[in-house]
């Protein structure tokens, strides 16, 4: 996967169960990539040995941070993409709730509502 997020440990936040998806929310990451992760979603579907897309939180540089301080990537087996800029989602929650209704429009699951499981 291009541009996946090469994490070397993380402790698990939450986790949801989003129709056929398991989505689990990484905090306190250290990455061997350039990148500074605040959070991580990672979406992995029923059977998959691993995530096929991710969600980061990114500390964005100081040149880039005319919308905020915090970037969330969608990152996919096909290439990655900032969706925006926010400062409030230095906030676990915030983070969360909004990447699952991104996640929700992505994977087509509109009617679907996330269970939280941990």
């Amino acid at each position: 996967m291009v541009n996946k997020p090469d994490i070397r440990t993380a402790v698990p936040k939450h986790r949801y169960q989003l129709g056929e998806f398991q989505v689990v929310v990484l905090g306190e990451v250290e990455s061997g990539d350039a990148q500074d992760y605040r959070y991580i979603m990672a979406v992995v579907r029923e059977g998959d040995p691993e995530p096929g897309v991710y969600l980061t939180c990114e500390r964005l540089p100081a040149e880039q941070r005319s919308g905020g301080a915090y970037g969330m990537r969608l990152v996919m087996r096909d290439g990655a993409e900032l969706l925006g800029q926010e400062d409030g989602w230095r906030d676990l929650h915030r983070f969360t709730e909004d990447g699952l209704a991104v996640l929700r429009k992505l994977l087509n699951l509109g009617d679907e509502t996330p269970y939280r499981l941990m």
